[in-house]
This record gives C-alpha cells, structure tokens and sequence, in this order.
C-alpha cells in the first residue's frame, strides 16, 4: 500500500510537543515575574486630592514621621493623619504657612465643612494579613524597611513588593534591618553613624550584661577578657572593624530584646 503522507510528518507530533513545553515554560515564568507583587505593586504612586510633598516636610524641614502618622508606636495600624494635623500648620487662623496656597484650598474645605480629606491609600496588606505596626516599631523596624527612602519622594510610592517571600525573608534574618529605637524615625539612619561605646551602654542600662554582650560579638563561650566597657568596646573593635556594623547591631538587638520573629502560617494568617 502506498504512503499518502510525505516522510516528513512522521516528526510533527515531536515538534509539537516541543513547541507547546517551550510554551508552558514560557508562561509560568512569565507568571511568576509579572503576577507577583514586586511587578505589580513596587512603583505604585497615586496622585493624592492635595499634594503633600514628603521630600519637603521630612526630607528639608525635618518632621518627625510620628507627628502624622501619631499612633504608629501604640496601634496595629498607621493612622492616616486628620486634616487638623494639616491645618496646624497651613490654616488661615493658624499660621502664616502659604495659607492661601490654591493648592491647600481642600485642607481650609475640609476644616469648614468637616468632611475629612480622602486620601489613596498606598501600602494595602489584604483583609486576611495581620499585621502590627507598633509591634514592629517597638522591636527596632524603622519605617526605611518596608516603606523605603519617604524622605526623598515627592510622591509616596510602594518601594517594596511587600509579598509574603519578602516578609519571611525578614523574619528568617531580622538582624537585617533592626535597630536603636531612637533611630527609628531617622531615615537618614546609617549604622557607622553609631558611637559604639554609646551603644553598648544603653544596651547595658536596659539590662544587658557584659558576659552577654561580649558572647553575642565572639560567639562562643563567655571570653575572659570583656572585664568591663572598654575592653566590650576593644572586643567589638577586634571582631567587626573600626566602625559600626548592621550585623553588629541586629545580632545584639535580636538577642538582647529576644526577637524570635515567627515564621509559620500563624504569624500574620489568624
């Protein structure tokens, strides 16, 4: 019997499957790049109803993170500031802050007709995420961490993908990011900006003792020679360098304040 079908088409069906792995492959990794947080929300920046320039108020003049965002320290969540934090400072009766500006005009609105300013929430962690800002705050995250550089943006933007990866890579190395309390609202915050010797005292005045202290830096067993500050100060000098390191810091911060940051589903899933 004769071949109706040319030699050729015997391998179609093998070039088939071929084309539709490379396909599959294809759109999973496309999937997982473009599906996932760090594609979809890092960049994120809203035009706000007034605009409030962060780069001016935190970055030029200095204001403290905590004069709007006022219950960050003692509340799960970051509060909104109310449109009389604005008028403080902006209102007619109040002060001489361009408060005729046309670009404030909503803030004297709102403060005549008491309807609060509606604001675009930036950063939106779902209904089923737990999340507590004060319990990070208290326990040495600053808002650099998870917010980024707010002090340089004129716009607030989301700079971090905030997924679930990049919360437990925090969890999994909280030394990473945690530090003085005095330094959490100081975005400009640098480790090597730290006095060393100051460090190591205030950590001592909140309890921690120098055979503590001298076995987190040498990591072994109590080292004979930290008798006393300076020679805590020369250990940490000898292990980590001239200047003030992150690890440094995170490993004392971690050990001393017992940050065992949880990592199974219960910890932000309740």
């Amino acid at each position: 019997m004769g071949n109706y079908f040319p030699r050729w088409t015997n391998w179609v069906p093998l070039k088939i499957a071929i084309c539709l792995g490379f396909t599959v492959v294809g759109v999973v990794a496309a999937a997982n790049y473009y599906f996932t947080p760090k594609y979809t929300r890092v960049g994120y920046e809203p035009t706000q109803p007034v605009p409030f320039s962060h780069k001016m108020h935190v970055g030029e003049i200095g204001l403290d993170c905590r004069y709007c965002h006022s219950f960050v320290e003692v509340a799960g969540h970051s509060n909104v500031p109310t449109n009389q934090t604005c008028y403080n400072c902006h209102g007619p009766d109040r002060g001489q802050i361009k408060k005729e500006s046309a670009k404030l005009a909503l803030v004297r609105e709102a403060n005549v007709s008491g309807e609060p300013i509606k604001w675009t929430k930036v950063h939106k962690a779902p209904d089923y995420v737990y999340f507590n800002h004060s319990v990070h705050v208290n326990r040495g995250v600053s808002c650099v961490s998870c917010h980024g550089q707010v002090n340089e943006m004129e716009v607030v933007k989301q700079a971090e993908s905030q997924s679930m990866g990049w919360c437990l890579d925090c969890h999994r190395n909280p030394e990473n990011n945690l530090r003085p309390l005095d330094q959490i609202t100081n975005l400009n915050y640098k480790p090597e900006q730290l006095s060393r010797e100051e460090f190591y005292r205030n950590l001592m005045t909140r309890g921690a003792s120098l055979q503590s202290l001298g076995e987190e830096i040498s990591s072994s067993k109590p080292n004979k020679n930290v008798a006393n500050l300076e020679a805590l100060v020369e250990l940490a000098k000898n292990t980590y360098g001239p200047k003030v390191t992150q690890l440094e810091v995170g490993k004392q911060l971690k050990a001393n304040w017992k940050i065992h940051a949880t990592e199974d589903c219960s910890a932000c899933h309740r």
